[in-house]
């Protein structure tokens, strides 16, 4: 698997991710990332903290087949697709898109459609920390 697609527990980071994928070609120019972060609020509630777990080796072969059908599918040059999980505080960062193409049109459109697959097929589940206890969300399967 490319390490351009990774579910780790360390924090990433941004100008470091967008080198790995820029790498790829001269040619790249156009780079549209979409950020993740934690933020302290969901449905009304206050949330102190989140947790991340997700289903190993499945989890990661669903980033990698978003992945491919990017490249596949919208005419980017290379994509980098990074997730945390394990406890995170507030602000952290949780998940990293990075599409790279010639022109933005088509990054744009991948980055977009890449983090509603990857929250809609990929087998990562959040805990949110409130002041009613830990609640686990039911947006991914």
């Amino acid at each position: 698997m490319s390490d351009l697609v990774r579910i780790q527990e360390k924090d990433f980071s941004i100008d470091e991710e967008v080198r790995r994928v820029t790498a790829a070609s001269n040619g790249i120019g156009a780079v549209v990332t979409f950020l993740g972060a934690a933020r302290d609020f969901s449905k009304g509630e206050t949330i102190t903290g989140l947790s991340f777990e997700h289903y190993p080796v499945m989890a990661e072969k669903k980033l990698a087949d978003i992945r491919e059908r990017a490249l596949r599918n919208f005419n980017i040059i290379e994509m980098g697709i990074v997730h945390r999980t394990g406890k995170i505080d507030i602000g952290e960062n949780i998940v990293l898109i990075v599409a790279a193409s010639a022109h933005r049109n088509d990054s744009f459109m991948a980055c977009e459609w890449a983090i509603t697959e990857l929250k809609r097929t990929t087998p990562i589940w959040k805990s949110e920390t409130t002041s009613k206890g830990d609640v686990w969300v039911s947006e991914t399967p």
